[in-house]
This record gives C-alpha cells, sequence and structure tokens, in this order.
C-alpha cells in the first residue's frame, strides 16, 4: 500500500485523533470509515428491491411540499 504525507491544521488533527476508537487503529482507517466511497444512487435501489411504497410516499411528500407556500418573515 503506498502512502502520502499531508498537512493538517492542529484542530483537524485533534478531531481525527478524537474519532480513533484505540490507539492501534490508524488515520487512514479513521478516514476510510467516516468517508467511504459514494455509490451511485441506482446502485443503492438495485440492493433495496422493489421500492414502490417508498417511492410513492416520496411522491406524495414531494408533492405537498412543492405546494406550500413559504411564509415571509419580516427582521
Amino acid at each position: 500500500m503506498s502512502t502520502r504525507t499531508i498537512s493538517i491544521t492542529d484542530e483537524a488533527y485533534e478531531r481525527l485523533k478524537n474519532l480513533k476508537n484505540n490507539e492501534t487503529a490508524s488515520f487512514s482507517e479513521v478516514i476510510v470509515k467516516y468517508y467511504p466511497v459514494r455509490r451511485q444512487l441506482s446502485d443503492v435501489l438495485d440492493e433495496l428491491g422493489d421500492c414502490s411504497d417508498l417511492a410513492k410516499s416520496v411522491k406524495t411528500v414531494s408533492k405537498a411540499m412543492r405546494s406550500t407556500k413559504m411564509r415571509t418573515i419580516r427582521f
């Protein structure tokens, strides 16, 4: 496995350090755990299988949100 040297702020270092669950965990393991590879929505939906009920719910809520008027707030 190749490695890279990076520069981070002290604050970023402390945050990474606090995410380590034990002293033997590496910063690479922490980064991979909390920032996994982004997946395509189509791949996620393929894993879920038939989601007709979910799709209907999303459509209903989306339609309701689009028809709702925004309130005006004066400061």
